[in-house]
């Protein structure tokens, strides 16, 4: 899952301008509409995804080496509850049965991400190739393939080789470049007779931000003001590097696409008529996706991410600014290193302008911006603290990447929401209002113009949500994670999404309303025979399967046990 900004919602502030980049995009119409009744184009892709780390478990099994990941859960006060991924979904055991679900669900294709301390444990090819990590790829693509299912694979969703942190710093070092390019041609080697979508990045901006400027995320660095620029700056070369060595080596025989996916709220003035807020908004994009796109599509940074950093670090005394250039050579190298561009999109925020003080100790990426993050009170926001449901500004932002960047292929790589509460229920009709609303804003983007072929829904299953732990749920299935098993349900949008899939969108009101009523009515069923469950014993069914579905009874056992322990105190 793509994971949050390092503040809060209720405290979010700050970002600043970019009038140049956006002459096509009218930023004063915002045409919410109704409800759009159609089709997605014939061959239009549907998908569902995970991440390595997220899903996998097995995190020292079969010779595969440490990630910066394995290491962070592992520290105390990282990760809520102390959770870690060490086992989290046990995918690396569930090929067979997770590839059924996907068939199930009639996915069209599936994205996945490699771990790359499973294929080179130090992160150093001439060091080790870990066959056995080789193996279980060759097994998952094999079973995907065999049923009809599309792999679409990342490179990196964020578990660095732990070896490579502790010996150049990670993405602060520019030997990552190299280090992930071998890695990513060992990929294309074994891997590329059958893959033909290649992700290098997922969503680097938290890779960046949350990885080296909050330290919110592994490998836990708070360098600010600089690490961020510093990281970002190394990942956009590792990705131009990677895109040239697949063009000049595999392309010819294996006949696939590379492209990257970038994550971006969407950011909308306050007052479309304030002249200043339209001024932010563009700088809110900017800072967020444009950081990363401006310079695979045009060859360098947002002007206005130049523009501002420049000016604070001459403010700040510094010679140069904190934001690193590029050469020349370096621009016309990176500029056009993009086959399809990934969108991981979530999420929404009014913008306003904000001038942040300046000093030389309160640097940061977030001052940078010179804004203020705003929501609506009105918003639904049924998980995440940063994740409210605002299904326009998906549209909105599709139509800005169409404007900005010359209309390049899109593949839709992380939408979805989760949920966050004591008890997890099946019945998750909220998350098919959530898909309904923004798969109909993406069909009204596509109606605009907009060359999107395909949608991926975040997530297939559950699993560990980074910082949080497993308190965020995402999944179209639910995982039992307190059993040993990890048993696998479907709840409601399962079979929503199915409907959407088969009818390739919304053939008519009267048959999408239809879909969601009887996906409640199937989810109902499914509670009740997840509770009689021969398979599992009495107490198993109580600690791990009732109480996760059936919210009532787990608040009246901790209702009758908080009365017991007032007995004995009296």
């Amino acid at each position: 899952m793509m994971p949050r900004c390092a503040f809060s919602v209720c405290h979010v502030f700050m970002l600043v301008l970019c009038l140049s980049a956006a002459e096509d995009f009218d930023w004063t119409k915002n045409d919410h509409g109704s409800f759009y009744y159609g089709t997605f184009p014939a061959g239009f892709s549907w998908g569902a995804g995970s991440s390595a780390y997220q899903t996998e478990g097995a995190w020292d099994k079969d010779g595969k080496g440490l990630s910066i990941w394995d290491v962070f859960s592992h520290k105390k006060g990282k990760i809520q509850q102390n959770e870690t991924g060490d086992s989290s979904c046990e995918g690396y055991y569930r090929v067979k049965d997770d590839v059924s679900l996907m068939k199930e669900l009639k996915l069209n294709h599936y994205r996945f991400s490699i771990s790359w301390p499973r294929l080179i444990p130090t992160g150093i090819k001439s060091d080790h190739i870990n066959e056995k990590g080789i193996q279980y790829y060759d097994e998952l693509i094999d079973h995907l393939l065999e049923n009809k299912i599309t792999p679409i694979v990342t490179l990196y969703h964020w578990d660095l080789p732990q070896v490579l942190q502790e010996k150049y710093g990670g993405w602060q070092n520019i030997s990552m470049v190299n280090h992930f390019n071998e890695f990513a041609n060992l990929c294309f080697e074994r891997f590329g007779n059958r893959i033909k979508y290649w992700i290098t990045f997922n969503n680097p901006w938290s890779v960046a931000v949350e990885g080296y400027e909050t330290g919110e995320h592994a490998p836990g660095l708070k360098l600010r003001g600089t690490g961020a620029y510093r990281a970002a700056h190394h990942i956009i070369k590792a990705h131009a590097k990677v895109w040239h060595t697949y063009d000049t080596q595999w392309r010819g025989k294996q006949k696939g696409l590379v492209g990257i996916s970038l994550s971006g709220d969407w950011g909308e003035p306050v007052d479309i008529s304030n002249q200043k807020d339209i001024e932010a908004a563009e700088r809110y994009v900017q800072f967020y996706l444009g950081w990363f796109a401006t310079p695979v599509f045009h060859g360098d940074y947002p002007q206005v991410m130049k523009d501002f950093i420049g000016r604070k670090s001459v403010q700040q005394g510094l010679g140069t600014s904190r934001l690193p250039s590029f050469s020349p050579q370096e621009k016309s190298y990176i500029k056009g290193t993009c086959d399809f561009l990934g969108i991981g999109h979530f999420t929404t925020r009014y913008i306003t302008q904000k001038n942040n003080p300046l000093s030389r100790s309160s640097s940061s990426y977030f001052a940078d911006r010179d804004l203020a993050e705003l929501v609506d009170p009105r918003w639904p926001d049924p998980g995440s603290e940063w994740l409210y449901s605002v299904p326009w500004g998906f549209r909105r932002l599709l139509n800005f990447v169409k404007t900005q960047y010359g209309n390049p292929m899109i593949y839709v790589t992380e939408n979805g929401v989760s949920e966050k509460m004591l008890c997890t229920e099946l019945c998750d009709d909220w998350r098919i209002q959530y898909y309904k609303d923004y798969i109909n804003e993406m069909l009204k983007a596509i109606k605009d113009g907009v060359n999107v072929k395909g949608y991926t829904a975040w997530s297939l299953l559950d699993k560990f949500e980074w910082d949080e732990g497993y308190s965020e749920r995402f999944g179209l299935y639910y995982v039992d994670f307190r059993n040993k098993n990890k048993p696998r349900y479907p709840k409601a949008s399962v079979q929503f999404y199915k409907r959407v899939i088969t009818s390739n969108g919304f053939p008519n009101q009267r048959e999408v309303e239809n879909w969601r009523r009887k996906a409640i009515e199937t989810c109902s069923s499914s509670n009740q025979l997840l509770a009689a469950d021969p398979l599992t014993s009495h107490m198993e069914m109580v600690t791990e399967i009732v109480v996760p579905t059936v919210c009532t009874l787990s608040i009246l056992l901790s209702a009758i046990f908080l009365m017991f322990l007032l007995r004995r105190r009296n």
